[in-house]
C-alpha cells in the first residue's frame, strides 16, 4: 500500500540523476546514486527528501551560482493551472514532491547567494512550491526579499504570487514561524493589499489563509484589514474577507460579526433540540437536529454555528466549533437543521471517554443544546 513516502517514489535517485546529468553532462550519476540509493525504500518521505538533498550538497557543482543553473535547467515542466487559477496535477500523476529535495537544498546552501537563490526559488515555486524554502532567507534578511517579493505579485504565474503571501505567512502550517512577522505583520500587508483581487483563487485563499495567521496574534490589524477591504469590494473579495475571519467568527468576536451584518441578536428561537444517542463509543455517530423559528414579523437573518466541547484526556474540555448555515427565515418561517458527528478515531483528533457539552451559536450568542457522553 502506497504512503506519504511515496510521493517521493523509491526510484527516485535514478530519475533525478539522469535529469540532472542531462542538464549538466558532468554530473557525477554513478556516485550519486551510489551515496543516496543504499536504504532509500525504507525512509519516510522527510528523510528521503533529506537524503536527495545531500547528495545534491555533495555532487552538485562547488559554485553556488552553477550549481543552481544546472539544478533549475534540470526541473521538468511547470505545473499547469485550470480556468479558475487553481493547481493542476502534475503529468503522468507524478507528485510535485519530487522537488522537495530542490527546496531543502535552495534554502541551505543558497542563503549567502540571494539573487541566484531567488531565480532558483522563482522556477520551483511553479513545480512544487518554495513556501517552506523562502522561509530561512526571510528569516536572515526579510527587507531583501520582500523587495523581490514585490516583484513576484505582479508575475504572470499564480504559482508565483501564491508564494509571496504562503511564504510569509507567520504561523504556516509545518513549518518553523517569522518571529519578525508574528511581532509585526505590517511590512508584508502591502504586498497582501496587491494580491486581494488576485484573479485566480487559489492566490485569493491564501492571502485570506495570511489574514486569519495575522489575526491570532493581531486581531486589530485583521479587523482594520478586514473593515476595508469590505468597502465596495465584489464578491471574491467579500468570500476572501469571510474565509480570513473564520476563526475571529468561530470565537464569537462581536467585531468580526458586525463586520458580515451579524452584530445584532438573532430574531430566532430555538423550538426544539435533539442529541441522539446520549450515550455512545468511539467510533460511532452522533446526532444533533435543532429546529429554529423567526419570531419576528419580517425575515431573520443569522449566522449558525455548532460548539462541541470535547473531554479530553486529563479530564478537562476543549471546545470545537462547526461552521453550520447562514441561515435565512422569513417571518414565522421554521426550518430543522442536522448535523452527524463522527466519533472516529483520527490522526488530527483522538476522543476520549466523558461528557461532551454541545451548543448552539445565533450570531455568536451561545444557546446550550444538550450533552451526550462517551463511554469508556
Amino acid at each position: 500500500m502506497a504512503g506519504m513516502q511515496d510521493l517521493i517514489p523509491t526510484d527516485a535517485p535514478q530519475r533525478l540523476a539522469a535529469m540532472l546529468r542531462k542538464a549538466w553532462p558532468r554530473f557525477p550519476a554513478q556516485a550519486f546514486v551510489a551515496q543516496v540509493e543504499p536504504g532509500f525504500a525504507a525512509l519516510g518521505l522527510m528523510a528521503r527528501g533529506r537524503r536527495l538533498a545531500d547528495g545534491l550538497h555533495a555532487h552538485l557543482p562547488g559554485d553556488f551560482d552553477h550549481a543552481a543553473r544546472v539544478l533549475v535547467a534540470s526541473m521538468g515542466p511547470p505545473l499547469g493551472l485550470d480556468a479558475r487559477g487553481e493547481p493542476m496535477a502534475a503529468p503522468g500523476g507524478a507528485s510535485s514532491f519530487f522537488y522537495l529535495p530542490h527546496g531543502i537544498w535552495l534554502s541551505e546552501a543558497g542563503l549567502d547567494h540571494l539573487d541566484a537563490a531567488m531565480v532558483a526559488e522563482h522556477a520551483l515555486t511553479q513545480r512544487f512550491t518554495a513556501e517552506f524554502s523562502l522561509r530561512p532567507f526571510l528569516a536572515r534578511d526579510p527587507r531583501a526579499v520582500l523587495r523581490r517579493l514585490a516583484a513576484w505579485a505582479e508575475d504572470p504565474s499564480a504559482h508565483v504570487r501564491r508564494a509571496v503571501s504562503e511564504a510569509t505567512r507567520p504561523r504556516l502550517p509545518w513549518a518553523p514561524r517569522l518571529a519578525i512577522f508574528i511581532r509585526d505583520p505590517r511590512p508584508v500587508l502591502p504586498l497582501l493589499e496587491r494580491l486581494r483581487d488576485d484573479p485566480s483563487s487559489y492566490v485569493r485563499r491564501s492571502v485570506a489563509n495570511h489574514l486569519n495567521d495575522i489575526g491570532k496574534d493581531h486581531p486589530d490589524v485583521l479587523l482594520e484589514v478586514a473593515g476595508r477591504w469590505l468597502q465596495d469590494a465584489p464578491p471574491a473579495r467579500q468570500a476572501l474577507v469571510r474565509h480570513a475571519l473564520r476563526t475571529a467568527l468561530k470565537r464569537g468576536d462581536p467585531a468580526a460579526l458586525a463586520l458580515l451584518g451579524h452584530g445584532k441578536r438573532a430574531r430566532m428561537a430555538l423550538a426544539h433540540a435533539r442529541i441522539t444517542p446520549e450515550r455512545v463509543r468511539v467510533g460511532e455517530t452522533v446526532r444533533i437536529e435543532v429546529d429554529l423559528r423567526n419570531t419576528g414579523r419580517t425575515t431573520a437573518q443569522a449566522l449558525v454555528d455548532l460548539r462541541v466541547h470535547y473531554a479530553k484526556a486529563d479530564g478537562a474540555a476543549r471546545p470545537r466549533v462547526f461552521r453550520w448555515k447562514n441561515l435565512s427565515l422569513p417571518a414565522g418561517g421554521c426550518e430543522r437543521l442536522g448535523k452527524s458527528l463522527s466519533l472516529r478515531q483520527m490522526s488530527t483528533r483522538t476522543h476520549h471517554p466523558g461528557e461532551h457539552r454541545v451548543e448552539l451559536m445565533l450570531n455568536g450568542r451561545t444557546h446550550v443544546l444538550g450533552r451526550f457522553t462517551v463511554l469508556p
